[in-house]
This record gives structure tokens, C-alpha cells and sequence, in this order.
């Protein structure tokens, strides 16, 4: 049977850079599935070259546990690796590539126990989820999320997403919605800027209210002290536009994120500033990508299983997002809880230790005698 160390090998292999068809990825984990006698269902979203795969492990007559993964990948471009972050290597108990810690290493982990699941008892199924685009912002799971009631009799009772905690459970995040602002003006030589319309100009006024957008969070909240920063963040991420210095600029654009706390919506929020900058400003925008926040109770059935199973205690509150708020949202209960730091990952040399795999290695077989 193959291991939790050499799936991974295999997965970091695979250059499933998010944004970019992973056809090549989701082949060798469906054949892989194949081989031990089960049936993946693969779920294409709205663009047919990236696709999520889901598949069920022991009895659909009653409601299972999702075990939830992205195999996308953020690009390896940073200039200090040491190797091909796309071959694994292992320097100690470190095993090194892109994807190591975000979430390959799960991944492979709920991979290498499908053999003994297989085989196993289960009185209640178990669910293995992946997605795609997740580093976009969760653009494929909500395609899998909505096939779920045609491929379950019952409904999942519980998911578990494998995001790097140390395998603390984790019980809430912060919601994100990304937007894009688009200013239009009329080009011309710079020295006759009245003849033109200066589009960067143009945006400077929706980027001031971002600012005081972000200043009005941080002063009057509201607050929630589980989270650091424990108020909704808003911030500029990404700016572009204008051909030279000596051309007035006929296009800019700027990509706009906000984290918003439970009971804030981040969606709601980032709408609600488009329509004032649409309005005052004349300028264009558009919703990029968004998911709820994730709010588990610390006293539910899911919380206690995830402590039981992982050894370890909880951790109340982390401020980056998941699917997590997708899955609860569609009314599936979700705790966060996989190997590794999330400290490691988006950087060169990311690395996920052998044995913070080894450890989620055993905390999916006790889940497994749980379900038996």
C-alpha cells in the first residue's frame, strides 16, 4: 500500500497552479480511487479543464463525515528555492514543494487511507472532497457543495477541512469577498490633458474610500477578540494601469479584498462600497469571488469528535478563510483541523514535517474507528 509520504511525492509533482487546468491531477486521483474497487465522481465546474472529484467510502444509507481538500496550488515563482519546488525533497523530517503544507499533505494523508478504509467496518460513510481554484477564493467547491445531494442518500452530517492548524481544530474564520474596480477615460499626449480623461485619476477616488473604509472598521469595529486583528479588514491588493508617463492613461484597475468577522458580510459590505463609488464616482465594479465566515459552537457533537480524534485542544478563532463557511453555509456543521503551518505556506522552501503527517496518518484511522 502506498504511503502518506510517497502520494505526496506524486501530488507535488503535479503543477496544479491555481487558475490552470488540473485535468492532469484529478486523472491520477481518480485512477487511484479506481483501483481499490470505488467509483469518484468527477464535477466540473464552468470551465470544463478544472474540475473537483468527490467519492464515498463505506455505507450511503446514512449521513457521513466530508473529509475536504484543495489541490490547487499558488505559483512557485519566488526566486529563493533551492530545487524545482514542483519535485519533492526531504531535508530531515521536512518534506519540501510547493503545496507541502497547503494542503498536499493532507491530501495525500486521506489518499493513503483509503486502502484501510476500504476495507474497514464503517457504520457511517466517509466523504473525500477535492477542489479546485480554491486559492482564488473558493471558486470550485460551490460546484461540488451543489452535486452533493445527487451523490448522497443522506446528507453529510460533518466536514472536515485539512488546512494546516497543527491539527488543532479550529472552529471559526473570517468571511472574504474580493472585488475588482474599473475606471474608463480617454487617452491622449500628456501634455494636453485636458483633451483627455485621466482613468488612474479617476481612481483615486474609490481607493480613498477603501481607506476610510478601512479606517471606520478599525476605529468603530464592530469586534470580535477570537480574531487578530480582532476587527473586519479591508485592504488595496492589487493596482494596474496607463501605457507610459507621457500617455494619459485610458484604463486603471484596482483588486480589493475585505475579512469580514461573524455577523458581518463581507459581500454585503464590498457591495455596498461599490454602489457608492458606482455612484460618485462613475466607476465600474465587479464581485471577483466570496465565501461566508465560519462559526462552529465549541460545545457541538463536531467540536468534542474533532478534539477526541486529533489529540488536540481548540483554537478558537484563526483569521485566514477556507471552504469551511461554504460547507456550513449549505448547512453541513465544519471544524478546520489538518497537519502543518500555515506560517509555511505562500513562500519558498514550503515544507510539511513527516511526522505532523504521520500524526494526521493516525488521527484519520481513530476517526475511522469512530465511524465503525
Amino acid at each position: 500500500m502506498p504511503d502518506s509520504k510517497s502520494l505526496l511525492a506524486k501530488l507535488i509533482g503535479f503543477h496544479s497552479v491555481v487558475g490552470q487546468p488540473n485535468s492532469e491531477i484529478i486523472d491520477f486521483v481518480r485512477n487511484y480511487v479506481e483501483s481499490y474497487g470505488l467509483t469518484p465522481h468527477v464535477i466540473a465546474g464552468p470551465d470544463p479543464e478544472r474540475s473537483n472529484l468527490f467519492v464515498s467510502i463505506g455505507p450511503l444509507s446514512t449521513g457521513g463525515i466530508i473529509l475536504s481538500a484543495h489541490l490547487d496550488v499558488v505559483p512557485a515563482d519566488e526566486p529563493d528555492w533551492k530545487a524545482d519546488p514542483f519535485s519533492m525533497r526531504q531535508e530531515g523530517d521536512a518534506l519540501i514543494g510547493r503545496g507541502a503544507c497547503d494542503m498536499k499533505g493532507f491530501a495525500a494523508v486521506v489518499l493513503a487511507s483509503i486502502p484501510k478504509l476500504a476495507v474497514a467496518r464503517l457504520k457511517r460513510p466517509v466523504h473525500i472532497a477535492f477542489s479546485y481554484d480554491e486559492e482564488a477564493g473558493c471558486l470550485g467547491v460551490p460546484h461540488l457543495i451543489a452535486a452533493i445531494p445527487g451523490l448522497c442518500e443522506h446528507a453529510p452530517i460533518a466536514c472536515i477541512v485539512g488546512e494546516p492548524t497543527g491539527l488543532h481544530p479550529v472552529l471559526r474564520h473570517k468571511g472574504k469577498c474580493a472585488a475588482r474596480i474599473r475606471a474608463v477615460g480617454v487617452t491622449g499626449h500628456s501634455s494636453r490633458p485636458d483633451l483627455g480623461k485621466n482613468a488612474i485619476h479617476l481612481l483615486t477616488g474609490a481607493l480613498n474610500q477603501v481607506l476610510s473604509l478601512k479606517d471606520k472598521l478599525q476605529s468603530d469595529g464592530p469586534f470580535d477578540d477570537r480574531f487578530s486583528p480582532n476587527y473586519s479588514t479591508i485592504q488595496v491588493g492589487r493596482i494596474g494601469g496607463g501605457r507610459a508617463v507621457n500617455v494619459i492613461p485610458d484604463h486603471a484597475e484596482a483588486d480589493i479584498e475585505i475579512r469580514t468577522i461573524p455577523g458581518v458580510s463581507a459581500k454585503e459590505t464590498i457591495e455596498t462600497l461599490i454602489q457608492k463609488i458606482q455612484i460618485e464616482a462613475g466607476l465600474l465594479g465587479e464581485i471577483i469571488s466570496s465565501y461566508p465566515p465560519l462559526s462552529l459552537d465549541a460545545e457541538s457533537p463536531l467540536a468534542k469528535l474533532a478534539t477526541e480524534i486529533s489529540g488536540k485542544t481548540i483554537v478558537e478563532a484563526v483569521s485566514f478563510g477556507t471552504e469551511g463557511g461554504l460547507f456550513e453555509s449549505a448547512g453541513i456543521p465544519t471544524v478546520i483541523c489538518g497537519p502543518g503551518d500555515v506560517r509555511r505556506a505562500h513562500k519558498s522552501e514550503e515544507f510539511i514535517r513527516l511526522t505532523e503527517m504521520n500524526e494526521c496518518d493516525r488521527m484519520i484511522e481513530r476517526l475511522a474507528c469512530t465511524l465503525c
